[in-house]
């Protein structure tokens, strides 16, 4: 299938098989996403369609990107359908991402549900798309220990949760201003990366220095969990307004990259690690697309293993939004009996969509 949309590859059964069918939809962005779910464990297929046209702009078109999942909802239903070897009656439910995201993107996406949901005469449940994030990495890695710290890092989100299970979280902070994504996405953008920005600087970073530009920590002299990324931003620009106008020899591109990343990284991780260790956690679960960032990853990885915490990450396709994770919190939702919301609708601030934050 064109435009980035793929089958993904079989995921860790951790349950008892049982006959309960859970589609998945997820259009919380950019990224149109179906997946059927059996019994919360077995995932029968998931798919993904990425919107490359939002490159040319330099960011996400949120009117493009409510129009694309329109033209993909069908279509992915379909072979979400075909690959899990199922027919449309046999779902029992249906779980779609209600919040927090793009307000367009999500009508778009939970229309299509609960038109879809009563056609089939199946309940359709909302899910918060955060919510799915902290528990993303179960369909691969089995249950977490608990308590555990989840660290959600994403273009939209940089959060820290306390999640002692399935729907007993405490937000313990939150970006101020940019998440870190998004953070990722503008400086790549002045250094003439293009978008998306992660993976470019990234990429990028492993050939420059960084130490080269003492970056900014910031929040890290101040009590508490939350982050700001924007001040870090300012500072890369001022750094390369220091060397003229662009363009810019690759290894200069390089040493900003390798000290913006840098920068970032340790305010996630000191953040992330504090958290763990205020709150005795035995886990801490990454989500989010900056989750799939080598840097992130390999500094979180000595740092839990020397407090013999568990460093669950989900595998790529799981870390960024996606329907497989969605499908998974419909499914616990159904297993206990929870009734759909009949006045199900879009929210798109994290405030507005059910989960307490305080």
């Amino acid at each position: 299938m064109s435009d980035g949309s793929r089958p993904s590859a079989g995921l860790r059964i951790t349950r008892d098989e049982a006959s309960r069918m859970v589609l998945g939809i997820e259009t919380s962005c950019d990224d149109t996403s179906v997946a059927v779910l059996e019994n919360g464990a077995r995932l029968r297929s998931h798919w993904i369609a990425s919107q490359d046209v939002h490159r040319l702009y330099g960011g996400v078109v949120p009117e493009l990107a409510a129009r694309a999942h329109l033209e993909w909802l069908p279509k992915l239903v379909r072979s979400a359908l075909e690959e899990a070897g199922i027919e449309a009656h046999q779902l029992d439910a249906i779980a779609v991402t209600r919040a927090p995201g793009l307000v367009g993107s999500l009508v778009v996406g939970v229309a299509f549900a609960k038109a879809y949901g009563l056609a089939l005469g199946v309940p359709v449940l909302g899910v918060n798309h955060i919510e799915a994030h902290l528990h993303a990495a179960t369909l691969e890695l089995g249950e977490s220990p608990w308590p555990a710290i989840a660290l959600v890092v994403s273009g939209g989100h940089t959060e820290l949760v306390r999640v002692g299970g399935f729907g007993d979280y405490r937000w313990l902070g939150s970006t101020r201003d940019d998440a870190a994504g998004e953070a990722y996405d503008k400086v790549a953008k002045r250094l003439g990366l293009g978008f998306p920005g992660g993976p470019a600087i990234d990429a990028l970073a492993r050939e420059g220095r960084a130490d080269a530009y003492d970056f900014p920590r910031p929040m890290l002299d101040r009590p508490g969990f939350d982050f700001s990324f924007s001040g870090l931003k300012t500072a890369v620009s001022v750094a390369l307004e220091t060397h003229g106008e662009p363009p810019y020899p690759r290894a200069l591109l390089a040493d900003v990259a390798a000290s913006f990343q840098a920068a970032v990284v340790e305010t996630l991780v000191r953040r992330a690690m504090a958290a763990v260790d205020h709150e005795h956690a035995r886990a801490l679960n990454l989500g989010g697309g900056v989750a799939c960032n080598r840097e992130l990853r390999a500094r979180l990885a000595p740092e839990c293993a020397a407090r013999d915490v568990a460093l669950r990450v989900p595998s790529p396709r799981l870390c960024a939004d996606n329907a497989a994770m969605i499908a998974l919190i419909g499914a616990w939702r159904l297993a206990r009996g929870e009734a759909p919301d009949p006045e199900l609708d879009a929210a798109a601030a994290l405030e507005a969509s059910g989960l307490p934050i305080g």
